[in-house]
């Protein structure tokens, strides 16, 4: 039986006609679509999700009951902390990576392994969770987006499913969803999918294992679905709040150890917005990341195939792009010589007519004034005094000291002109300061100076 038509989880894109929407499809959804009134503290008790905020409410309050009355076993502690990775895996290798991003191929065994395990995060069905996620990158950070992380750390952990939202998420293609037989199958029995998987198999491995049966619902059952939940939750809030953005700044996904240790590996969350259709979280052989190395295994074994990565030059293409932006920031706060173009041209003549009144010193075609600088030369006032209006080029490119990288760029701040005749012969690569050499243009930057080069 195939799944509702009608279902908000299967948003048909299809039904917007192309034709009619500009290139910018977030600016025109808003401006067409109606958005639900502001929650106030008049209508909050109506904007509740309550089916949302029963899942994750009672589960907390029935665990601290719990708690107050139900000591901790050594045999349960292990099996919580072990059962916890099977409904996580579920979520990260099979609701995250297999179906909202199609990064690899499962066998039919592995999918519906996956889909039950993920069923006991109790976070929904795959394909209500992959419609939503697929939308989230999309749409990241707009209003379209369903956790939109400019609405608030607290509004992207948990809000979004507290409340109902003022708009409907951005539409997604999920046709490959729609035809999937695991995934309508996992649709119609979610239900007792997630009730077995979540409360009846931990609680029962315990009570029959070691005659822990309270220990089993209050722990494994309980504490670990309250963990998962939130440990997902963190990829959404502190996945896009703290940390670096290596790969690309314009967005909120953010790398951090924090985030990484809280998801379970899902947390070089920049990374992921950049190269979704990567199997990888963590990129890095050592980056920790367990349902990386999980789906790598299910390959070794048969179970997975066609494991999708992304080359690492187009990683570190992405990488450098971010540095280079990073070094264009800090190179815009310091000085800089006077362009080219803007220095005037005098004559031979004009410049040692010029260096009577003033300390000028010609170096590499340039003039430069070093009037201040005189009696601060480390090499003492009469090596600059006896080249003052004199061509000292040889003498500062060894003739008298090779002078450092950090002499150069202090020169080349002192320049006031150009002498006519252009630069001598054999030096034309020592006129741009060391400082320089590896100067971060902007694109418009390289159009200006490529259009002043052709008129000169």
């Amino acid at each position: 039986m195939d799944l509702p038509s009608k279902t908000i989880y299967f948003e048909d894109s299809e039904r917007i006609v192309a034709e009619s929407v500009p290139d910018n499809f977030v600016s025109y959804t808003l401006k067409h679509q109606e958005e639900l009134p502001p929650i106030t503290w008049d209508n909050w008790y109506k904007e509740i999700h309550w089916l949302h905020t029963s899942i994750l409410l009672i589960p907390p309050v029935l665990l601290i009951i719990g708690l107050l009355r139900t000591p901790l076993q050594w045999n349960t502690a292990m099996w919580t902390v072990a059962y916890g990775y099977v409904p996580a895996f579920g979520v990260s290798a099979g609701y995250h990576r297999l179906w909202a991003h199609r990064t690899y191929k499962a066998s039919k065994t592995l999918e519906y392994i996956l889909a039950v395990c993920g069923a006991g995060a109790v976070e929904g069905s795959i394909a209500w969770w992959a419609r939503g996620h697929r939308a989230h990158h999309r749409y990241t950070d707009t209003d379209l987006d369903p956790y939109n992380a400019h609405k608030g750390f607290f509004y992207s952990h948990i809000g979004w499913m507290l409340f109902k939202p003022r708009r409907r998420p951005g539409p997604a293609d999920v046709s490959d969803l729609r035809n999937n037989p695991v995934v309508k199958w996992q649709h119609r029995y979610y239900i007792p999918l997630a009730l077995t998987v979540a409360i009846v198999i931990p609680t029962a491995v315990a009570g029959y294992g070691w005659g822990d049966w309270q220990g089993g619902f209050v722990f494994a059952s309980l504490l670990r679905m309250i963990f998962v939940h939130h440990s997902t939750f963190c990829i959404n809030s502190v996945c896009h709040w703290l940390g670096d953005r290596p790969y690309d700044d314009k967005l909120t996904p953010r790398d951090s150890i924090l985030g990484v240790i809280v998801t379970l590996g899902e947390g070089y969350h920049n990374f992921h917005h950049q190269f979704p259709m990567d199997y990888r979280n963590g990129h890095k052989w050592y980056h920790y990341d367990p349902a990386k190395w999980f789906i790598w295994t299910c390959e070794k074994v048969g179970l997975a195939s066609n494991l999708k990565t992304f080359s690492d030059n187009e990683v570190q293409k992405a990488e450098l792009t971010v540095q280079l932006k990073h070094l264009r920031q800090r190179q815009e706060v310091l000085a800089w010589p006077v362009e080219q173009h803007e220095l005037p041209v005098i004559t031979w003549e004009d410049y040692q007519t010029q260096a009577e009144s003033r300390a000028l010193v010609c170096i590499a075609g340039h003039i430069h004034d070093v009037s201040e600088f005189v009696n601060d030369h480390p090499g003492g006032p009469l090596l600059i005094r006896r080249n003052i209006g004199k061509d000292a080029t040889a003498a500062f490119f060894g003739g008298v000291y090779d002078h450092s990288n950090a002499a150069h760029n202090l020169l080349s701040m002192k320049r006031v002109a150009i002498l006519l005749g252009g630069v001598p012969r054999g030096v034309d690569e020592k006129v741009v300061p060391p400082g320089q050499h590896f100067k971060v243009v902007r694109y418009d930057e390289l159009v200006a100076n490529s259009e002043w080069s052709e008129m000169s």
